[in-house]
């Protein structure tokens, strides 16, 4: 974590471990339920499953919207990225990648410490 090598220009910090797992295993059983819901065990898991039945039974359109949704809201929030990444002095390509990349998967997790990044000012003689 921290500063790359490179300095501001480089600049790429990693989201914590904690929002990346909280984040996957969300979007991974929520991309579960709405591409392939006859293949989930609704009975062995508790509260969850009989939610999400009900979601499926009852509100597939809704479940549907916004699960696309939160894929175009991902979209933007990496766009943006790219945007606060030239905004900030960040001019490696690899860091903008990698600040995209991470943004469009982990969204605000990753783009709030963008948003925080200070990048130092140099001084002009």
């Amino acid at each position: 974590m921290g500063e790359a090598a490179g300095g501001d220009e480089a600049y790429f910090r990693r989201s914590s471990l904690f929002w990346c797992t909280v984040i996957t295993v969300s979007f991974g059983y929520y991309t579960w339920v709405v591409l392939w819901p006859e293949s989930i065990p609704y009975e062995t898991l508790g509260p969850l499953g009989r939610f999400s039945l009900y979601l499926i039974d009852n509100h597939p359109k809704l479940l549907h919207g916004w699960y696309w949704l939160a894929w175009m809201i991902h979209v933007g929030e990496s766009l943006y990225a790219l945007v606060l990444c030239k905004s900030k002095g960040i001019t490696s390509v690899w860091a903008q990648f990698l600040w995209f990349l991470q943004t469009f998967l982990f969204g605000f997790a990753s783009l709030s410490l963008l948003l925080a990044y200070k990048p130092k000012r140099q001084k002009r003689t």
